[in-house]
């Protein structure tokens, strides 16, 4: 079985995929960082650090303000009084948005508590809660107040000053931090609250390079309107950004109309497919160029996917290539590809 190495948009170690078939980049369609302007801002989304203060949801319309367009929508909401990673994605991205609310959150907290306690009691009462842990909501959030099953994956103690202890937390999502410091407090027996808290990371995005402010945000995009399009490119990412988390099928240039028109990805549209693919993963279709194709549900494993002749092996559930930018090949063969 042939199989090559690739790096993804987030680069690091390379992901392994399998060849089914080698195609050549088309004519048609447009590279991710090349697309003109206004397609870019179609399909952009916006790493930004939410101050303090304000909701996600004012947030989010405030950048829709800023950049001038219809549509714009947050992943994963920040309590007014939390700062830090709030991904936006505007117009057409807003279609896959959503897959970055389910992904692993990291976060840096301030936690004081309210006795002495000694430095090795605390970290071994913080380290009891790495791994399953029960949560019920808070009673001023606006869920179900249910008992929940959530993962701790990592608790880190950056610093101690006196009854003050600053950590970095990664945790699935929707994990209460208010809520976990609360709990370290009472098995403590001294109680304990969240003074202050940030998002460092969700999904593929991180406090990094791309991280923007509104104020920086508003400065790009006016130098955008007199013509200078750098800083809007910096800060307005390629919607390919928001799944380069996800494994990722590269389809033939052939299927990648079909897909765009709602068809489900049959084994024969499949060039290459990342070697981990297990059945029922959340996966990403891309063309041979980069560009984001739709996301679906893999009905086999990457393997199947190379092995066999036929049978579905994407079912699509959404779908981000308009109609018509790739020829409809599948027509003149009529069948889904």
């Amino acid at each position: 079985m042939e199989f090559i190495k690739r790096l993804d948009m987030r680069g690091g170690v390379a992901s392994e995929y399998l060849v089914r078939h080698e195609e050549e980049e088309a004519e048609y369609g447009t590279y991710p960082w090349e697309r003109p302007a206004r397609m870019h801002l179609e399909l952009g989304v916006i790493n930004l650090d939410k101050p303090p203060g304000p909701t996600s949801h004012e947030v989010s319309a405030w950048v829709k303000k800023i950049v001038d367009v219809s549509k714009a929508g947050h992943a994963g909401t920040l309590d007014p009084g939390v700062s830090g990673v709030l991904p936006i994605a505007l117009e057409k991205a807003t279609k896959v948005i959503g897959v970055v609310t389910h992904t692993s959150k990291e976060y840096v907290v301030l936690m004081r508590i309210h006795k002495d306690v000694e430095q090795k009691q605390l970290e071994r009462t913080i380290s009891l809660f790495v791994g399953e842990i029960y949560q019920r909501p808070p009673l001023r959030s606006s869920v179900k107040r249910s008992l929940r099953k959530r993962r701790i994956h990592e608790i880190e103690i950056l610093e101690i000053d006196g009854r003050s202890v600053l950590m970095r937390v990664k945790t699935d999502p929707g994990t209460y931090i208010r809520k976990l410091c609360h709990d370290i407090g009472l098995i403590l027996g001294v109680g304990a609250h969240m003074a202050e808290l940030r998002r460092i990371a969700t999904g593929p995005f991180r406090e990094d390079e791309t991280l923007v402010s509104l104020h920086r945000l508003s400065e790009a995009m006016h130098l955008y309107r007199k013509g200078d399009e750098s800083l809007m490119r910096r800060y307005v990412l390629p919607v390919e950004y928001s799944v380069s988390h996800l494994p990722k099928i590269i389809i033939r240039n052939s299927a990648v109309d079909s897909i765009a028109h709602g068809a489900m990805l049959a084994v024969p549209g499949v060039s290459m497919v990342n070697r981990a693919i297990t059945k029922g993963d959340l996966v990403a279709l891309f063309t041979v160029k980069g560009e984001l194709v739709a996301i679906g549900i893999a009905e086999m494993s990457g393997e199947e996917m190379v092995l066999r002749d036929k049978g579905i092996a994407v079912k699509v559930s959404r779908v981000i290539m308009p109609p018509n930018v790739y020829p409809a090949m599948w027509k003149k063969r009529g069948s889904v590809m």
